[in-house]
């Protein structure tokens, strides 16, 4: 039986507890396949108690002493404090959101963008006849063209010493813009492809992280401004290895 697709707002609705518990069900059986989202929710919850655990105090706290006066319409007194105190903790809390939605949405983006990545390879790593756009017998120009869409320097790592060649690459849409795919073939006919965008951020993040989507294992990572998503039917170790062979040639 086919599931409705997990969205961000289940995600924070799950943490809020304030699923219904047949979706809650599900979206635990999601969670348990996919280890990234998983740890976003954990972050969430930690970002939520650490909040209590900063402004709960402070609605606890007695009237100072010296507040406490005797005086006609000092009943307001009690009021203004609360409603500062209040005032402070909104304040607290629409800080602490932004921060989350910040970090977060950087997080949620790179996600999505190993998401694309897996699709693009399900999509044309099959294809016998046109499984790229441009082959590898104008690897020069498809380089030089890929590089003015996506407006950067990009550079062909060499496999061949992994037993993979080049088999060509095609330009394809981005949820910020154009983005490059360029195939890789072995001997045997398995297939990867290397997903890269430009404008990630210039981030000096390089650790790699992993997925796996339909059967598809994808290592991911942010350099400088670009970001790279190397996606294959192969094992998490070999893929791993291959990638790091991917990032030693880009930046050697």
């Amino acid at each position: 039986m086919s599931r409705l697709a997990v969205t961000e707002a289940e995600l924070h609705a799950h943490v809020d507890s304030l699923l219904p518990e047949s979706r809650r069900v599900e979206v635990d059986e999601y969670l348990a396949a996919h280890v990234e989202d998983a740890q976003r929710l954990r972050a969430w919850r930690e970002q939520n108690q650490a909040l209590r655990v900063w402004f709960d105090p402070v609605l606890a706290e007695s009237l100072p002493a010296r507040l406490r006066r005797p005086a006609a319409g000092s009943f307001m007194r009690p009021v203004l404090r609360h409603a500062a105190v209040l005032a402070w903790l909104a304040l607290g809390i629409v800080a602490g959101w932004y921060l989350h939605d910040y970090d977060m949405g950087k997080s949620a983006d790179t996600t999505a963008f190993a998401h694309r990545a897996v699709i693009a390879h399900i999509v044309y790593s099959p294809e016998v006849r046109h499984p790229v756009e441009v082959g590898v017998d104008q690897e020069a120009h498809l380089v030089a063209w890929l590089s003015k869409r996506i407006g950067g320097n990009l550079k062909v790592p060499q496999l061949g010493a992994l037993g993979y060649q080049l088999v060509g690459g095609r330009l394809l849409p981005g949820s910020q813009g154009p983005v490059a795919q360029f195939m890789f073939q072995d001997g045997s006919g398995q297939r990867l492809t290397l997903y890269v965008r430009n404008g990630a951020g210039d981030s000096k993040e390089t650790a790699f992280r992993y997925a796996q989507e339909r059967g598809v294992s994808v290592f991911y990572w942010i350099d400088g401004r670009f970001g790279y998503a190397l996606s294959g039917e192969i094992d998490k170790a070999q893929l791993l290895h291959v990638a790091k062979v991917v990032y030693q040639q880009l930046n050697p």
